[in-house]
């Protein structure tokens, strides 16, 4: 019976493909644009006068993807790559695991290339990562992360930092060693993969993890997105965020807690202030985080941001040195109160 079942499940599936695809071609040999709707998921909502009722597992609506929004063109490149894999899984009965999709494709699901280091040691398919014996030089951080097995760690705690600029100065001033600690960044906002890892971190190592982005609009939401998760990846934001991230910095006061000079802050632009204001609608910094919420606020009301590298007026090595042990120091006291 149940190999019945099966089979009737991959003839509906097959033909479930077939419609979908013929219907693109169909819109397009018309000269129109194929509109595509997917379920949508919401990592957060912003209904501020009612009990919020957001849950990322359960579909909130339908998303419409088109060819027109260059932003959809690759999700659609995406989306039709992996159902011809299906299909012909499918036709074949066979199976794949999302590695083997994966490295068929590997530069269409490739983002930008995170980077770790410091005090951990792991095996990724086989292949020896030990960061520990140099924990002041970069490597890759694994795509599949279901394949990293033997994870050990020696470090005392996780910092995030936004950018590969930051990235490369602690790893010049030696900042692992000195500090024993693991570094990420995930270059930008992060992909999968980088999520992934550090959540596997986290559960794994229990350590506490900081996050270290510019004081900008955009920073913040690279937080939020490591935290809360994004709104394209809600459905499995349950495996990719992480709760316990603590905002190191920068922060709107701190252009003043560490005397930047003028020319070091640039006014918030009107997209800067129209993402700040959209931000400040989020359930859940009213919710969860309301001290970020006030961060924000500070930052629209005063009209600036700046970015982290602007803390190098003081010296080179003022962030490595001074910043983020001060900064860490700070939040262990304020939880040992």
């Amino acid at each position: 019976m149940e190999g019945i079942r099966s089979s009737t499940r991959s003839r509906d599936l097959l033909r479930k493909i077939k419609e979908f695809t013929l219907s693109i071609l169909e819109d397009l040999s018309e000269g129109l644009s194929p509109l595509i709707f997917i379920q949508s998921f919401r990592t957060y909502c912003t209904n501020l006068d009612s009990i919020c009722s957001c849950r990322s597992n359960q579909p909130s609506g339908h998303e419409i993807l088109t060819f027109q929004k260059e932003s959809h063109v690759h999700r659609i490149d995406v989306l039709l790559r992996v159902l011809l894999i299906v299909q012909q899984l499918l036709q074949e009965n066979k199976h794949a695991s999302k590695r083997d999709i994966y490295y068929m494709h590997p530069l269409i699901f490739s983002g930008p290339i995170s980077l770790v280091m410091g005090w951990l040691r792991f095996f990724e398919a086989g292949r020896k990562f030990d960061c520990i014996n140099s924990p002041n030089t970069a490597h890759t951080v694994p795509v599949l992360v279901e394949d990293v097995k033997d994870l050990v760690s020696a470090a005392l705690y996780i910092l995030v930092v936004e950018k590969e600029s930051v990235f490369q100065r602690l790893e010049n001033d030696k900042f692992c060693s000195k500090n024993r600690c693991i570094v990420i960044t995930g270059r930008g906002y992060p992909d999968v993969p980088t999520r992934r890892f550090l959540r596997l971190l986290v559960d794994k190592l229990c350590l506490p993890v900081y996050c270290l982005v510019d004081c900008d609009p955009y920073g913040f939401d690279i937080l939020a997105t490591y935290r809360f998760g994004s709104m394209q990846m809600a459905y499995d934001a349950k495996f990719l965020r992480v709760p316990q991230i603590q905002w190191l910095g920068a922060f709107p006061s701190d252009s003043e807690n560490y005397d930047l000079p003028k020319q070091c802050l640039l006014p918030l632009t009107i997209e800067d202030k129209r993402k700040t204001e959209a931000m400040l609608q989020r359930c859940y910094l009213h919710q969860e985080v309301p001290d970020w919420r006030s961060e924000l606020e500070l930052m629209l009301q005063r009209g600036t941001k700046f970015e982290i590298e602007a803390l190098s007026v003081h010296s080179l090595s003022f962030l490595s040195e001074v910043y983020i042990p001060g900064k860490i120091q700070e939040i262990k006291s304020i939880c040992q109160v």
